[in-house]
């Protein structure tokens, strides 16, 4: 039988106490919500400016939401991801829901 070899980040979370790993858990989903918006910003050669007033909220809004500060609405939230034409799709018990945000943001 072969032991399988764990990589670093196997033995790292394998070395947080619960509480831990509840805030790296949380860290870690808005590290992802940034690195999505910051990649679609960089595919669509798109400013925080820009962006901003295609969504109808403040650059600040747009520039805390790439460096992951917490100070933004669910409403604001959508009206990016409809600046950026993204989709949401949640998935359930195999059953995938489109979220129309175009529906859910007044303009």
């Amino acid at each position: 039988m072969t032991k399988k070899i764990k990589s670093t980040s196997e033995e790292f979370a394998e070395s947080l106490t619960p509480k831990e790993k509840k805030e790296f858990d949380e860290e870690y989903k808005d590290l992802l919500l940034s690195e999505m918006i910051l990649a679609a910003m960089e595919q669509d050669d798109i400013s925080v400016r820009k962006l901003a007033k295609l969504a109808g909220v403040s650059p600040t809004i747009v520039q805390g939401m790439r460096t992951r500060a917490k100070n933004f609405s669910v409403g604001s939230f959508f009206k990016v991801l409809k600046g950026l034409n993204c989709k949401i799709i949640i998935e359930r018990n195999g059953h995938q829901i489109p979220l129309d945000v175009t529906r859910s943001v007044k303009k």
